[in-house]
């Protein structure tokens, strides 16, 4: 059965990083936009992070432009807006693909993980979270509604 730990994704400056790095810390995956009406949650994460990183949380923020075209910028774009609007200072990553046939395998061992509403695989919109514990397993799955300060107990009791 394959583990988080399993996959290596690029950052946003073309590195490969494993996720195994994050072995034994609480981690945020995210698939953000930067221009989608969720789009300010990018605050309410760097919250989160800057608060809980000491404790062990990481945040892992996955640009992707399947939602209404709403990332289309390069990944120095992507990263400018980022820390320019927000002050981002979690690992931000390449854009990816979450749905379809060209689906990232991190996203699709996610998805296989903790599934959606009525049992769904999709994602449904930028800004959906999954909540993963020290071990590896995926624990909770967030829509893209629950902002980052609602989600923040969950978070916590994994810490």
């Amino acid at each position: 059965m394959a583990s988080v730990y399993d996959f290596t994704c690029e950052r946003l400056n073309g590195k490969d990083q494993p996720l195994s790095d994050y072995d034994g810390q609480v981690m945020l995956v995210v698939n953000t936009a930067s221009k989608c009406g969720f789009t300010p949650q990018f605050k309410g994460l760097e919250v989160l992070y800057k608060d809980l990183k000491e404790k062990g949380l990481v945040i892992l923020g996955f640009p992707c432009n399947q939602f209404g075209k709403q990332d289309p910028g390069t990944a120095e774009e992507i990263g400018e807006f980022c820390q320019i609007n927000y002050g981002v200072s979690f690992p931000m990553f390449a854009k990816i693909d979450v749905n379809g046939a060209s689906t990232s395998g991190l996203y699709g061992h996610l998805k296989s993980e903790k599934k959606g509403i009525l049992g769904t695989e999709g994602i449904k919109w930028n800004f959906t979270k999954f909540l993963i514990d020290r071990k590896g397993n995926v624990v909770k799955r967030f829509a893209s509604a629950d902002k980052p300060e609602k989600i923040r107990r969950a978070i916590e009791a994994l810490l």
